[in-house]
């Protein structure tokens, strides 16, 4: 049956019913093995539309050449693209007066020093001026116990080094298509790319701050978007949420797709952790689940400050603290969460529609603990991107619908330029993907701030308020972009003969 049947014989009935829902493709469609002898033997696409003839997502052929005196000059001139963006980056920072850089690095720091002298974990302030406390839960204090055993100096380039390799990793999953498609160029392409991410508000400010946020976005696309899980998938997610809660959103995101398993395996994990974390340290951990996490905001800062771009921000910002100011956020927090799930639902299961049949594994084969047939490159670019569109949703409402979600949270913006761009052959998909990446790499929430004095007149007062908040609609209006146009784009709902899309075979970048 498989060999009988192409992918394009498959495809148009699984795209018209893409959008119809139903968790019982979930984790059925979703774990199985593809027909690994229809993606070798020319069902390369299930979109015909993604990419050339032949050559599925990757637009690279299976066969393996040697690597010529070209190929390392163009390596090397990826990995020099990618050093030079980030240089002005790092002196800048790195630069700072000592007691103004990686100051929330020196909140870990002193997390891991409480740990060695067995001091209150929620006690402690870092030094003056800054005086901030410990916010996490206690498991990731263990975790930055090996920085309070370098000098200063050597714990900054340590950890900023780390958070340029999950950058890495982060590119390497919200880009793949792109990058496999350029061929020998890829090693340039991924140097662009690694630069142009680097530069977006939310990934400057992660190096600014010495923040988690790039190792928790990391952790979720490995758990997410992998082929082929050579661990228990779930178990990276479950890593991220026992050492900050927002990533919790995707144990949601598991249920509701289908992938229970996942949901188990992450919930499993973040237990594990945290009663690890009980034994360790159990005042410690008794204080934060009962004490200091009940504190919220009178911890984390100013939950009416311009860089809280949560919905909690925009009604702070707005309204005085009180029972109003608490009811208008849970209502937005209930319509959000609602519609941002049934999003992430919806383009999920579309990219699990259409990816490749399921088929039996291959027991010859090694594929780790399951095969995420979206993400396989022989399904194609369509269902990879539907994925990664899920994904980024779910990432977004983690921001949205915390209580405080700041600026440089919002670096899930990568994942969603990366699903909207695909593999590059769709114009309108290219040119919303450069929209958004100009908008959030410009720091558009502080123009605001700078209309919002008395000084101003109360009509510029007012558009200051909806300028400072912008960051945060951009995040609510992406969900609507990525589950429901691009949804419809890539199914091929209300679109007919699309001249912005180029033809299979024409314009790839594969010599």
């Amino acid at each position: 049956m498989r060999g009988a049947m192409g992918t394009g014989d498959v495809a148009p009935e699984r795209r018209a019913s893409a959008l119809d829902g139903g968790a019982a493709v979930g984790a059925t469609a979703v774990n199985e093995a593809a027909a690994e002898d229809g993606g070798r033997n020319g069902g390369a696409r299930a979109d015909g539309r993604a990419g050339a003839s032949g050559k599925g997502a990757s637009g690279v052929t299976g066969e393996r050449r040697p690597r010529t005196t070209v190929d390392w000059l163009i390596l090397a001139a990826g990995i020099l693209v990618a050093v030079a963006a980030i240089t002005p980056i790092v002196v800048r920072w790195l630069g700072n007066p000592p007691d103004q850089r990686l100051v929330d690095l020196e909140v870990y720091r002193e997390g891991g020093r409480a740990v060695l002298r067995q001091a209150n974990l929620y006690d402690v302030l870092t030094q003056p001026p800054q005086l901030l406390p410990f916010t996490y839960p206690p498991f990731p204090a263990l975790l930055a116990v090996p920085f309070t055993l370098m000098s200063w100096t050597a714990a900054q380039w340590t950890w900023t080094i780390l958070e340029y390799v999950a950058l890495v990793v982060i590119v390497r999953y919200a880009f793949r298509d792109l990058i496999a498609r350029t061929g020998r160029w890829a090693p340039l392409t991924f140097g662009v790319l690694f630069g142009a991410c680097a530069w977006l508000t939310p990934a400057y400010d992660q190096i600014r701050f010495g923040q988690v946020g790039f190792f928790l976005l990391a952790l979720c696309l490995a758990d997410t978007m992998a082929r082929t899980a050579y661990w228990p998938r779930g178990v990276l997610v479950g890593l991220a949420i026992a050492i900050k809660l927002v990533p919790g959103v995707f144990l949601i995101y598991f249920l509701i797709t289908g992938r229970r398993q996942a949901a188990l395996n992450s919930l499993l994990t973040a237990a594990a952790a945290t009663l690890f974390t009980f034994a360790w340290l159990p005042s410690d951990s008794a204080g934060y689940w009962f004490g200091a996490l009940l504190q919220g905001g009178d911890r984390t800062g100013a939950v009416n400050g311009t860089t809280n771009q949560a919905l909690n921000g925009w009604v702070a910002r707005i309204i005085p603290q009180g029972p109003v100011q608490t009811l208008l956020w849970g209502l937005l927090m209930i319509v959000v969460a609602y519609a941002g799930f049934r999003l992430a639902r919806r383009s999920t299961l579309a990219a699990d529609r259409l990816a490749l049949p399921a088929a039996p594994r291959d027991p010859s084969r090694r594929w780790g603990t399951d095969r995420m047939i979206a993400a396989d490159p022989a399904s194609g670019e369509a269902p990879y991107s539907l994925l990664l569109a899920g994904v980024a949703i779910t990432g977004l409402l983690s921001v949205l619908l915390s209580p405080v979600g700041w600026i440089h949270h919002l670096v899930w913006i990568i994942p969603v330029v990366g699903a909207l761009v695909g593999d590059g052959r769709d114009t309108r998909r290219c040119l919303a993907a450069a929209a958004v990446w100009l908008f959030y790499l410009l720091p558009v929430p502080w123009w605001g701030t700078h209309l919002t004095g008395r000084a101003h007149p109360l009509v510029l007062q007012a558009l200051g308020q909806i300028i400072r908040d912008l960051f945060g609609f951009g995040a609510v209006a992406l969900m609507a972009v990525l589950g429901v146009w691009l949804v419809n784009r890539l199914t091929g709902r209300g679109d007919h003969e699309d001249p912005s899309r180029l033809p299979d075979g024409v314009g790839t970048l594969t010599p």
